[in-house]
């Protein structure tokens, strides 16, 4: 549903604070809140339109080997840099359809992707098959904009997940402006979905 062309916008998609994660304050909001979406042990964890690797990072800071796929191939190519050295490979290819295997994740970590995607529901359904028993979803979305707004609002996407999740919680993040480098006013709020 958005026709930017991912390439072109690598070079510079760092630089805006809560993409790049460079600003010191922003960067351990984010790693707090991962500390708290995703397991204690480390993990097989899946990021999806992982970008230039920023959530994919601090997630391998934290002790997990990460899967990271983005459609764009210069956003994998920054993501595999950022990484270097690191438990963690990177894809070029599809959210909605990765290029990995079925019942292999403990969590499948999604940041302002799902709402670009045209049928929600049945990608809801493929990425459910992606985890692991006892896996789950962490899903980070929102809706952005007044005049025209764009995005999920959390109530669809709870409804959508109900018959996919026994276990789904809603946590707003549109107050914590540690996220974000500044205060929003927009719906932003991550769900985690426990099959």
């Amino acid at each position: 549903m958005t026709n930017t062309d991912w390439d072109a916008e690598a070079a510079t998609f760092d630089d805006e604070t809560d993409h790049g994660l460079r600003d010191a304050v922003v960067r351990e909001a984010w790693a707090t809140r991962l500390r708290s979406w995703l397991p204690d042990r480390p993990a097989d964890v899946l990021d999806l339109g992982c970008g230039t690797g920023s959530l994919s990072l601090l997630a391998s800071e934290q002790g997990h080997r990460v899967t990271g796929v983005d459609a764009s191939r210069a956003m994998v190519e920054q993501a595999r840099a950022k990484l270097a050295g690191r438990d963690a490979v990177f894809f070029v290819g599809d959210a909605a359809a990765p290029p990995v295997r079925e019942e292999r994740f403990d969590v499948v970590l999604v940041r302002h992707v799902l709402w670009t995607l045209p049928d929600p529901a049945r990608v809801l359904r493929h990425w459910q098959g992606l985890l692991r028993a006892g896996g789950r979803l962490v899903l980070v979305e929102g809706v952005w904009g007044t005049v025209s707004p764009v995005g999920i609002p959390a109530d669809r996407l709870t409804a959508l997940l109900a018959p996919l999740a026994a276990d789904v919680r809603v946590e707003r993040l549109s107050g914590d402006a540690r996220l974000w480098g500044r205060e929003v006013e927009d719906e932003r709020y991550a769900v985690l979905a426990r099959p």
